[in-house]
């Protein structure tokens, strides 16, 4: 089993209370618009890092992490790219990566709207963890934690950083 901590949408800042909500993850995954490349090397530092970059990210991040990733986490197939809709709405660039790449899992930001859901149509989990950067239209910052445990998702958590201008927990 391996504990995952997702989170998008930094934009260039790192709540210090994201790294309290991912002290016991084994990896994090950051879904794009990292902002800096300061950020992707903070969260590096701290933990194992698979992260994508955004419309947003410069040279610096972009020559750092590809547009997607793609690979197996446990049994679990996992495709991450920044820009991708949802069930029923994806964008025809991500949906064309869903039908090459068949994941069980497939993670996206670029919205700043927190969502899960299974898409039956194939056959997967959707996840965007909405926004944990001051910068948006969000009203709150949000983070995703998990389980991988071999196929399936398990323990999933919705966490709540404060008001998106805040430092302060609500």
């Amino acid at each position: 089993m391996i504990k995952i901590g997702l989170l998008s949408d930094t934009h260039g800042f790192l709540d210090p209370k994201i790294f309290d909500h991912f002290q016991s993850c084994d990896e994090i995954w950051h879904a794009g618009d990292i902002g800096s490349i300061d950020v992707a090397e903070e969260l590096a530092l701290f933990k194992p890092l698979r992260a994508v970059y955004g419309n947003i990210d410069g040279q610096d991040v972009r020559l750092t992490h590809p547009e997607d990733q793609v690979f197996h986490c446990e049994e679990l197939k996992v495709l991450i790219t920044h820009i991708g809709g949802y069930p029923g709405n994806y964008f025809p660039e991500a949906e064309n990566k869903i039908i090459q790449h068949q994941p069980g899992l497939f993670i996206c930001g670029h919205s700043h709207i927190l969502k899960v859901m299974r898409d039956k149509k194939f056959n997967l989990l959707h996840m965007n963890p909405g926004a944990a950067g001051k910068s948006g239209f969000h009203k709150f910052k949000t983070l995703l934690r998990f389980d991988i445990n071999k196929s399936k998702i398990e323990n999933l958590e919705v966490i709540e950083l404060g008001l998106r201008g805040s430092l302060e927990q609500m």
